[in-house]
C-alpha cells in the first residue's frame, strides 16, 4: 500500500504551492478619478499670417483628370468638355464624311488642364480635344507641317512698345491675343467686332498669361514669373533650403563624366526644361541654364548639385524679373561678348548677347558656338555676326508694327581686334579662314545698319551670359540689364 500510494502521488518539493481555480480571486479595476469640466477661455488677441508665409496660398481644388472616365465624375470637367465641343461645332472644325475603304481613322483624346491666376486660385477648368497626330505617316497622311507660334522675343517687343507709348493692354481668350491702343472707344469697337465673329472671353486688362505676371506702374511694365518659381521650388522640395547669392559658383568647370551618373536622368531633364522656360523673364540665369542643359544625355550627380544651387538662388529671389521702361526712345542698342575656349571638352567658346529697345531688355542669349575658334578675336567676331542677324530680324519685326528704327544700331564689343576687323577692310585679308556668314558684320556696317563701338569689359552687360561671375560684379550687371526684384520687402 505504501508503494502504491507513492507511485500514485507525484513527489513535489515541500515549498511548492498548488493553486486551484476556485481559490483565485480578482479585484475590480480601480475607478478613474473624476475630472471636473473646465470651460476653456479663448484668446481675443488678433492673429495674422507670419510674414514668411505671405506669398503662399492654399486652395481646395478638384484633381486634374487624366481620362474622360475620371473627368465625367465632376460637373466642372463635364462642363469644360461640353464647352469645347460646342465651340468646335460652332466654328465648323470638321465635316462628317464616309471613311474610305483603304484608310484608317485617326483617334482623338481629351487633355485636361486647370488654369490658375497669379495668386494660385482657379481661373477655369479647360478641356481640349486633340487628334493623335503621332499615328500619321509623312507622305501618306500629310506632306507639310506648320505651326504659327510667336517667339517670346516678339511678345517682349510688343510689351516694350506698349510701355513706352503708355498703351492700355487688354487680353482676350483667343490663344492669348492682346489688343492695345490709347482710345478706350476704339478698343471696345474692336472687341465688339471680334465677339460677333468668334467665341471669345474678355479677360480684362493684361495681368497674367503663360505663367508670366505683368504689373503696370508709372515706371513701365514689370514682367516676372514669381508663381512659376514657387511651384518649381515646391516640386523640387527646396522651399526650406538655404539661399545663395549667385546662380553658379565662380570658376566652376563641369565635365560630362564628373562624379557618378544619376539613376533616373528624366528628373534632371524635366527640371532643366522648366528652368529654360524661366529664362523668359530671368536673363540672370541664362548662362547657368545653358551650361546645365549640355548634360541632358547623361547627367551626373555634380550636375544635379549645380542645379540645386541654382534653385537655392531662385529661392532667395523668386520675384525677380525685367522692367520694360516707359522712358526712352525707340532705338535699338546691342551688346555682345564671348568666352574663348570655355568648354573643356570641345574647346568651343560661349557667345552671349543682349539687345535693348530704349531702356528695355527685349532679346538675350547664351549659347556655345558651333565651331572651335583659333583666337579671341575670332570668337568675338563670331559673336558680332550672331547678334547682327538678330538685329536684322528685329528691324524686320518692328517694320511690320509700323515702326521705322533709326540707323545705325550701336553694337558694343569689348574686343578691339574684332572691332577693327568689322570696320577696316585691310584686316579682311587676315580673316579668310572665317566662314563667309561671319562677314555679314562688315556688310551690314557698310550698309549703315550697325555701328560697332568699344566698351570696357567691366561695363559689358553681355558678360553675364558668358561666364559665372562674382557676387559684386553679378549684381552690378543685373542692375544694368534692368533686372528688378518686384516682391522684395519694402
Amino acid at each position: 500500500m505504501e508503494q502504491a500510494d507513492s507511485l500514485s502521488s507525484p513527489a513535489s518539493p515541500t515549498n511548492d504551492i498548488i493553486l486551484h481555480p476556485a481559490s483565485i480571486t480578482t479585484d475590480p479595476p480601480p475607478t478613474p478619478p473624476i475630472v471636473p469640466i473646465v470651460e476653456l477661455i479663448h484668446s481675443q488677441r488678433r492673429t495674422q499670417i507670419p510674414s514668411r508665409f505671405k506669398d503662399y496660398h492654399c486652395f481646395n481644388v478638384l484633381p486634374q483628370s487624366s481620362s474622360p472616365a475620371s473627368a465625367a465624375k465632376f460637373p466642372e470637367w463635364r462642363e469644360a468638355m461640353q464647352t469645347k465641343l460646342n465651340a468646335l461645332e460652332d466654328t465648323h472644325t470638321w465635316s462628317l464624311v464616309s471613311l474610305p475603304a483603304d484608310k484608317l481613322p485617326i483617334g482623338c483624346k481629351w487633355v485636361y488642364k486647370i488654369k490658375r491666376k497669379s495668386d494660385g486660385s482657379i481661373h477655369r477648368y479647360k478641356a481640349r480635344l486633340v487628334a493623335k497626330g503621332y499615328t500619321q505617316v509623312e507622305g501618306i497622311d500629310y506632306h507639310d507641317t506648320f505651326a504659327p507660334v510667336a517667339k517670346l522675343v516678339t511678345v517682349r517687343v510688343l510689351l516694350a512698345i506698349a510701355a513706352m507709348k503708355q498703351w492700355s493692354l487688354h487680353q482676350l481668350d483667343v490663344q492669348n491675343a492682346f489688343f492695345h491702343g490709347s482710345s478706350p472707344q476704339l478698343i471696345n469697337q474692336v472687341k465688339e467686332f471680334l465677339f460677333s465673329q468668334f467665341r471669345l472671353k474678355d479677360l480684362g486688362p493684361l495681368k497674367y498669361f503663360l505663367g508670366i505676371e505683368v504689373t503696370s506702374s508709372p515706371q513701365g511694365l514689370y514682367l516676372s514669373q514669381h508663381k512659376y518659381t514657387i511651384e518649381l521650388l515646391n516640386d523640387a522640395s527646396l522651399l526650406g533650403s538655404r539661399t545663395v547669392d549667385t546662380p553658379m559658383e565662380q570658376n566652376l568647370k563641369l565635365l560630362p563624366s564628373d562624379g557618378s551618373p544619376l539613376i533616373d536622368g528624366s528628373m534632371y531633364r524635366r527640371l532643366i526644361g522648366r528652368l529654360i522656360y524661366l529664362t523668359i523673364t530671368r536673363p540672370d540665369i541664362s548662362f547657368t541654364v545653358n551650361t546645365l542643359s549640355q548634360f541632358l544625355q547623361s547627367p551626373q550627380k555634380c550636375h544635379l548639385d549645380a542645379t540645386h544651387r541654382l534653385l537655392r538662388y531662385l529661392k532667395k529671389t523668386p520675384g525677380r524679373g525685367i522692367l520694360l521702361s516707359s522712358k526712352g526712345s525707340l532705338q535699338l542698342t546691342a551688346f555682345c561678348d564671348s568666352n574663348w575656349a570655355s568648354c573643356l571638352t570641345t574647346r568651343r567658346s560661349t557667345t552671349g548677347y543682349c539687345i535693348f529697345l530704349g531702356n528695355s531688355p527685349i532679346s538675350w542669349k547664351s549659347k556655345k558656338q558651333n565651331t572651335v575658334s583659333l583666337s579671341s578675336a575670332e570668337v568675338e567676331y563670331r559673336a558680332m555676326a550672331t547678334i547682327t542677324k538678330e538685329i536684322i530680324w528685329l528691324h524686320s519685326l518692328l517694320s511690320t508694327f509700323g515702326i521705322q528704327l533709326p540707323t545705325p544700331t550701336p553694337l558694343y564689343c569689348d574686343n578691339r581686334a574684332a572691332h577693327h576687323i568689322a570696320t577696316n577692310p585691310v584686316f579682311h585679308e587676315r580673316t579668310k579662314h572665317l566662314e563667309i556668314e561671319c562677314h555679314v558684320v562688315r556688310e551690314k556696317y557698310q550698309a549703315g545698319l550697325i555701328l560697332p563701338l568699344s566698351i570696357a569689359s567691366a561695363d559689358q552687360p553681355a558678360d553675364i551670359f558668358t561666364k559665372a561671375l562674382g557676387k559684386d560684379h553679378f549684381f552690378y550687371l543685373c542692375d544694368k540689364l534692368g533686372i528688378r526684384n518686384f516682391h522684395a520687402p519694402a
